[in-house]
C-alpha cells in the first residue's frame, strides 16, 4: 500500500522543520551552549518526530480501513492506535 503524499503535505512540512531544528542542535552543541536550552530544543525535534509518526500511521490505517470497506475516520483510528501505545 502506497500513501498518498497529498494528503501527507503537513507531515512533509513537519520533518522538514525538524530537520532544521535538529541541524540548530548540533550547532548548539559545537557552540557550547546551554544544557537546558539544548534539551529544550531536542524536546522540540522529539515531538515533531513523535506526530509526524503517529499521522503517518494514522493515515495508512485509515486507507487500509477504507480499502477493507469498513471506512473509519482519522481520528477514530488516531484514537485506537493510541490506545495500543
Amino acid at each position: 500500500m502506497q500513501l498518498d503524499t497529498t494528503e501527507l503535505t503537513p507531515v512533509i512540512n513537519r520533518l522538514k522543520r525538524a530537520t532544521g531544528q535538529l541541524t540548530a542542535v548540533t550547532r548548539m552543541l559545537e557552540e557550547g551552549r546551554d544544557c537546558k536550552d539544548v534539551v529544550t530544543q531536542l524536546a522540540a525535534v522529539s515531538k515533531a518526530l513523535d506526530r509526524a509518526g503517529f499521522a503517518i500511521i494514522s493515515s495508512g490505517l485509515e486507507q487500509c480501513m477504507a480499502e477493507g470497506g469498513n471506512a473509519m475516520d482519522k481520528k477514530d483510528l488516531e484514537k485506537l492506535f493510541l490506545a495500543l501505545a
